[in-house]
């Protein structure tokens, strides 16, 4: 918090995934690539709540993207860990055929 504040994550977050897609992000599927707002206190839940608030303001589509109560954390295996990093080609590949950053470019095209 020192560095990045709940706030400036916020505004990341909301850059940074497909908040229309109730059932995952790009072309991953599912409960686990599902995107989620999970706050830590009463502080972060409220922040949460003006950012999701603000976030619909700017779109005349619906925002699905769920606040939820924070459950225990479990950390992704090994080899998920910096990802981009270890298989920069392969990570460049996916994130291309995926429409990622074709998707987040629309999506900045569609605020009010």
């Amino acid at each position: 918090p020192d560095i990045v504040t709940y706030d400036q994550l916020l505004k990341v977050f909301w850059n940074n995934h497909d908040p229309f897609d109730a059932k995952g992000q790009f072309c991953d599927k599912g409960s686990s690539y599902k995107a989620a707002i999970f706050p830590l206190n009463e502080e972060q839940e409220t922040a949460a709540k003006a950012s999701l608030e603000e976030a619909q303001k700017v779109f005349s589509t619906k925002v699905v993207t769920p606040i939820l109560e924070a459950k225990p954390f479990y950390m992704a295996e090994g080899y998920h860990q910096d990802y981009y990093k270890k298989n920069p080609v392969r990570y460049k590949f996916y994130r291309w055929n995926c429409g990622r950053d074709q998707r987040l470019e629309e999506i900045a095209k569609a605020k009010n």
